[in-house]
């Protein structure tokens, strides 16, 4: 257990300059209880912050895995949904083995069998998924507690050192990640990281989109667009196998949208077969905007759309690919913000990367950099109604 010590919202009159949304002890829009957030975890203090808009949108996010707890964007009727999963207590995040809205490092997606060759050296990483390193090991980012470095009305940055040795990696690499709520109901999250000696380095975020505001039923109807004409197949231990093949035609045609249970419903031929080992999606797909080493991001990466509320999220990046997961390990059990509980497939996860296993397919974007480079990387979820 981590908590050691729990701080009531009332004795926290320092940190409520931080403008931490705990300062008055209501609730957020969306029914969260930020005093249920306030501890202290591995000796570092843990809130809940809110992000607001001109527009009335809401992102509250907590500082424990630098984690989005919830997002609320207005329907097609002008009435506020939380479109996240995730839970309203620290207790279960910290209890409950979840990435739910989390950000992802050192390295986001698989390595296999957890093996890397940095300037020339092998290293053994934590093996905590099928044999390979998932998400950058057992204690990922997702269990750690960032600093607050700003915290203002529509933005937070944080940081945290990730020191050499971490789930076996190399290099001290200290990250910054940047949340802005703007007000063209834009949630922008930008990475940075410099690290004193050669690493690799592949930052994402978990959140798990149900636009519906319904994360009680399946995302099957959810209408999901991909601007990628090729995806990485895998085995069944859902390790990259170096293949890249086209979507066009099969399952994995997101070239034009379509909802999710036309592919989800389909297990014919090899494509289907990967649906099946995914048990639905759980793919990375090549994105058509990151050409020449470089992402364009004025061009939609993808969306997606509930018919339900009328909710459309399109996505921005600069990164290479995008990890499309359709909570396909949900099960009914995990109760989530008000006792909900999450079937499976209630999610679609748009994680942001370099592709899965890239340090051992030289072929593929790479995520090295050397001492005192600077890494960067941006991921922009747009909000609007169709």
């Amino acid at each position: 257990m981590k908590i050691k010590n729990l701080l009531f919202a009332c004795g926290l009159g320092v940190a409520a300059l931080l403008t931490a949304c705990s300062g008055n002890g209501s609730l957020t829009k969306s029914g969260i209880d930020p005093a249920k957030f306030d501890s202290i975890v591995d000796n570092k203090p843990v809130k809940l912050y809110t992000l607001t808009n001109a527009d009335g949108m809401e992102v509250c996010v907590t500082n424990y895995g630098a984690r989005i707890v919830s997002v609320m964007a207005k329907d097609k009727n002008g009435a506020l949904r939380d479109v996240v999963l995730g839970f309203d207590n620290l207790d279960q995040y910290i209890n409950v083995d979840n990435n739910f809205g989390a950000a992802i490092g050192r390295y986001g997606n698989r390595i296999n069998k957890g093996k890397i060759k940095v300037a020339g050296k092998d290293y053994q990483l934590t093996q905590n998924n099928f044999g390979h390193c998932l998400h950058g090991g057992s204690n990922g980012y997702h269990t750690n507690v960032f600093d607050v470095k700003e915290a203002t009305e529509n933005k937070i940055v944080l940081t945290f050192r990730d020191e050499f040795g971490k789930e076996q990696f190399p290099g001290n690499l200290d990250v910054t990640i940047t949340y802005t709520l703007t007000d063209e109901n834009t949630l922008d999250i930008q990475y940075e990281a410099v690290s004193d000696e050669e690493t690799i380095c592949n930052l994402t975020n978990h959140s798990y989109f149900n636009l519906s505001g319904h994360p009680e039923v399946e995302n099957w109807n959810h209408v999901l667009y991909i601007n990628a004409d090729n995806y990485t197949p895998v085995d069944t231990t859902f390790m990259t196998t170096g293949e890249i093949r086209p979507v066009y035609g099969n399952q994995f045609d997101f070239t034009k949208p379509k909802a999710l249970n036309t592919c989800i419903a389909d297990t014919t031929g090899y494509n289907g077969l990967q649906i099946k080992w995914g048990m639905g999606i759980d793919h990375n797909f090549c994105l058509n905007t990151y050409k020449d080493g470089k992402g364009d991001e004025q061009k939609v990466a993808a969306s997606l759309y509930s018919p339900d509320s009328g909710i459309l999220m399109q996505m921005y990046t600069n990164e290479p690919g995008v990890q499309v997961y359709t909570g396909n390990f949900l099960d009914g059990t995990v109760a989530g913000k008000g006792g909900i509980k999450y079937p499976k497939q209630a999610s679609v996860c748009l994680e942001t990367q370099k592709y899965p296993d890239s340090p051992n397919k030289k072929d593929w974007p790479q995520p090295y950099i050397k001492a005192g480079e600077k890494y960067y990387s941006h991921t922009a979820y747009h909000f609007s109604v169709k």
